[in-house]
């Protein structure tokens, strides 16, 4: 076939449609006056509205519309945003139908063209657009065109940029230094880790997610078929990945491409979950297909503009007064009174410059025409700036520090919108200078240990996290059910099952003879040990341990540093993380930070263990400087810092690899890294317990990377939560797994949740932490199933406290963790054991479990002798702790 004529594809047929009866159309009228929330079906049959049903349920819309305006404070309002169109590459790996943006790389070299715009040419776009008044700079360009065409391939590594969102980033930031637009991105799929690096960036991004119809991506002649980006699940993953990052994010429908109105509505349902989820969706385009000459789908007949107005009536009643609902108006022939009325809030981007590069046969209306229009429908037209002024208003975690000064120079102070009098003005980009100071309350872990933090939840428990209600529907429909049913998430399709006592005798001879044999449903029936079985268990477990590692406990004298709680990540189940403004948050200075590793060294640790919040005020290579100055302070103590969330968020914010960021780290100091912030790795239960934290993946990514330059860690697994046995079982096999790629693994962890002051106890989503039970199971599972490859098993003595660490130690455990020193993230938590316990304390836990004990290096070597009297002659004395302000 020649590039220049694609076949053209027979339109992708819906299932006709029964039309809805009378009777239905007027019911779901009626549930739409009455402001009743409808299901798919009545949403299906109000799509099919015309005539005088369609203006029934238009004023229907309008008067939800009318109430999220006034809510908003901006009565009366239609918004627009003046910008430019960047399209940075016309490149693509995807293969849609009915696009005319996406070319080939031949069409570009007989145009003269380059396979991206040159940085020249995007910042000649981008200063003649801020010389007209535009504020958006928007970055319109195909999905991964590298992964599909040589040549882009090539100009990429020619121009030094290791992907096209590399280059993304690297025009942004151009484009913020050099004409002060404010970039909007629309790269197409993006992965978390995407959305970490763009962020900083850009204070909002977009996709399509046009339709949930699987069959129009699957069937051979649909128009997404051939293109790995349409597929649904992946793009409904990309708006739940913007929500967990805090990006305002622009998504949409795309109607008339094939989908049947229960598809369509359907569609629009999904995009309400996930805005209801994390209240991160800015905007909902409802946009009309045009067919296009030269696409393979020129013979699909337009959506008509009725079938336009009853989608964005029914989109507004589904979607609710909150969300701002867009129609492009180059695509309305006009019809701007019949979008109004519908219940649009928002013309989108209007550009006095480019053409709409997507739709380039439909000019954008002069804004003078679209301010008269708008006006004789009744309202008036405003600027708004690419976020929101929601978002604007909100400010962090939703803007970045490094892009508000941008966004502030260009918003009123009052209501979030564009001050239309101002003019783009390039301003810098770029990580803090100024050196890590400390701020804060003063004598932090003192009052941790003695009064608690100041109160059970933060200020703004009802919003940081998401939307509570819909994560308890998500937790009990289907998926088990939290708080109070001893169950979590999963429970119903693969929990431990009912078993004989003979299935549990046949598990307990496999785990005795070789543990090694054991399989996921022997294992799930000991895991649901009990009673007399779970002695059996646990026993066989301990034999396991003494003839692995032998009888001596071993504990390590460390101290933690925890060097700020500031965080916006959004984990529920974490009492740490604290605003900026929050009466419990602090940072340390480096000074501060280096004085706590001198003060650990005095008394004989071998060890600092240094993790802190996702401070969204500290640059990606602070981190670097933390390492740095530990080990100019103290040179022979072993750095052991930096979960692998801290390593995504340094490695994200300068703009390195994980690998580069990690040897860079390396250098600096680190010697090896903690194996937290993996909770559960399962993505179903991490969903659950955090908004924004990485996904398993990334983990994985971040130790085996850290294992492959010789930088090892611990594992760790926090469970009790809304996890299940089978959320266990799974944790501890890919555990093993990695562990016999890589023999990077120190020890494992076990974490008991702690749920006194954990966000997601105090919403009813979560059990109160594990039982006594529980945690002898998974002490003494996690010896089995990890055996032979990770030997040491290590239990927490400040979330169990002394007499639970021994029971553990009864169990299959052989170390005691550390000292600590001081311990912020548990105590915060609501943990009553304290925040350090003296090396005759950790010998006394041993002693009791009938053991003798021994101090060990991080990576379980021999402690030098002078380290060993060092800790012995100052036990009991902990260094007088700083207080977080000098």
């Amino acid at each position: 076939m020649n590039a220049s004529e694609p076949e053209q594809t027979p339109a992708p047929v819906p299932v006709p449609p029964a039309a809805p009866t009378a009777s239905a159309m007027r019911r779901a009228l009626r549930r739409a006056r009455d402001g009743v929330a409808l299901d798919t079906g009545e949403a299906e049959v109000l799509l099919q509205a015309r005539g005088a049903d369609l203006t029934d349920l238009c004023a229907s819309a309008a008067r939800v519309r009318d109430a999220g305006l006034g809510e908003a404070g901006r009565p009366g309002v239609i918004t627009y945003s003046k910008k430019v169109f960047i399209p940075l590459t016309r490149l693509c790996r995807d293969r849609c139908h009915y696009c005319t943006f996406v070319t080939v790389p031949g069409k570009l070299r007989r145009a003269g063209e380059g396979m991206f715009l040159s940085p020249d040419e995007v910042l000649d776009i981008a200063r003649r657009g801020a010389a007209t008044g535009c504020k958006e700079a928007l970055f319109t360009l195909g999905d991964r065109p590298e992964d599909r065409w040589p040549e882009a391939r090539a100009w990429l590594d020619a121009h030094g940029y290791d992907d096209t969102l590399a280059y993304v980033r690297a025009m942004s930031v151009r484009v913020l230094e050099e004409t002060g637009l404010l970039p909007h991105l629309n790269p197409g799929v993006l992965s978390w880790t995407d959305f970490q690096r763009l962020k900083p960036v850009a204070p909002s991004m977009g996709m399509m997610l046009e339709t949930t119809a699987e069959r129009l991506w699957s069937d051979p002649s649909g128009p997404h078929h051939g293109s790995p980006d349409k597929e649904p699940r992946v793009r409904l993953r990309v708006l739940e990945d913007a929500g967990r990052s805090s990006v305002p994010f622009t998504t949409g429908i795309l109607i008339g491409i094939g989908e049947s109105y229960r598809e369509r509505a359907e569609s629009l349902f999904a995009i309400r979950r996930v805005s209801r989820a994390y209240r991160g969706v800015q905007e909902v385009i409802v946009q009309n297909f045009r067919a296009k000459p030269d696409t393979a789908m020129r013979g699909m007949p337009d959506a008509e503009l009725e079938e336009l107005a009853a989608a964005v009536a029914t989109a507004r009643l589904v979607l609710g007064p909150s969300v701002r609902l867009q129609a492009p108006p180059n695509l309305v022939d006009g019809e701007f009174a019949l979008l109004i009325g519908a219940g649009i809030d928002d013309w989108g981007g209007v550009s006095p410059l480019t053409p709409d590069h997507v739709n380039p046969e439909r000019p954008w209306p002069h804004i003078d025409d679209l301010a008269a229009r708008t006006a004789a429908a009744g309202f008036t037209l405003r600027e708004r700036l690419t976020v929101y002024p929601e978002y604007v208003q909100r400010g962090e975690p939703w803007l970045d520090p490094r892009i508000l000064p941008h966004v502030t120079a260009l918003a009123d102070p009052d209501t979030g919108l564009a001050r239309e009098d101002a003019r783009p003005v390039g301003l810098p980009w770029q990580e803090p200078e100024e050196p890590q100071t400390g701020s804060g309350r003063t004598e932090l872990h003192h009052e941790i240990d003695t009064v608690g933090r100041t109160g059970d939840r933060r200020a703004d428990f009802d919003e940081v996290y998401g939307d509570w209600q819909v994560l308890r529907e998500q937790v009990a429909a289907g998926t088990g059910s939290g708080a109070g049913s001893g169950a979590g998430v999963g429970a119903a399709a693969g929990g431990a099952p009912e078993r004989l006592p003979a299935d549990v005798r046949e598990a307990l001879g496999v785990a005795a003879a070789d543990p090694t044999r054991l399989t996921d449903d022997q294992a799930l029936a000991l895991f649901g040990a009990d009673g007399p079985a779970l002695d059996a268990l646990c026993s066989i477990a301990d034999a396991v341990r003494r003839d692995t590692v032998g009888d001596t406990v071993t504990y390590c004298v460390t101290r933690n540093i925890n060097f700020t709680n500031v965080c916006y990540t959004g984990c529920r189940f974490c009492a740490f993380a604290q605003r900026r403004t929050d009466a419990d948050a602090y940072t340390l200075s480096l000074e501060q930070v280096a004085e706590r590793a001198a003060q650990a060294w005095e008394v004989g640790a071998t060890e600092v263990c240094m993790q802190g919040g996702i401070h969204p005020d500290l640059p990606g290579t602070a981190y670097f400087d933390i390492a740095r100055a530990v080990k100019e302070r103290v040179p022979g103590i072993h750095v052991h810092a930096f979960s692998p969330m801290e390593v995504v968020n340094g490695a994200t914010r300068t703009g390195l690899s994980i690998r580069d960021w990690l040897q860079r780290a390396k250098e600096s100091g680190l010697d090896s890294i903690p194996g937290t912030a993996a909770e559960i790795l399962d993505d179903e239960v991490r969903w659950v317990l955090t908004k924004g934290k990485l996904p398993a993946s990334a983990w994985i990514e971040v130790v085996t990377t850290a294992h492959e330059l010789g930088l090892r860690s611990s594992s760790t697994m926090m469970y009790g939560h809304v996890d299940t046995p089978r959320h266990w079982l799974g944790h501890l096999r890919l555990l093993a797994e990695l562990q016999q790629r890589t023999g990077g693994f120190t020890e494992f962890v076990t974490l008991p949740f702690v749920h006194t002051n954990a966000p997601v106890y105090l919403a009813g989503v979560a059990r109160p932490g594990p039982t006594a039970r529980d945690n002898r199971a998974v002490t003494a599972m996690a010896r089995l199933l990890l055996h032979p490859h990770i030997p040491n098993i290590q239990t927490s003595w400040v979330k169990l406290g002394a007499d639970g660490a021994a029971e553990m130690l009864r169990s299959g455990a052989n170390d005691l963790g550390g000292t600590l020193m001081e311990e912020t993230i548990s105590r915060m938590a609501g943990s009553s054991w304290g925040s350090y316990k003296s090396v005759r304390d950790l010998e006394a836990i041993a002693e009791a479990a009938g053991r003798p004990a021994r101090q060990r290096t991080t990576t379980y070597g021999e402690v030098p002798a002078e380290r060993r009297a060092a800790a012995l002659a100052s036990d009991g004395h902990l260094p007088v702790l700083l207080p977080v302000l000098d």
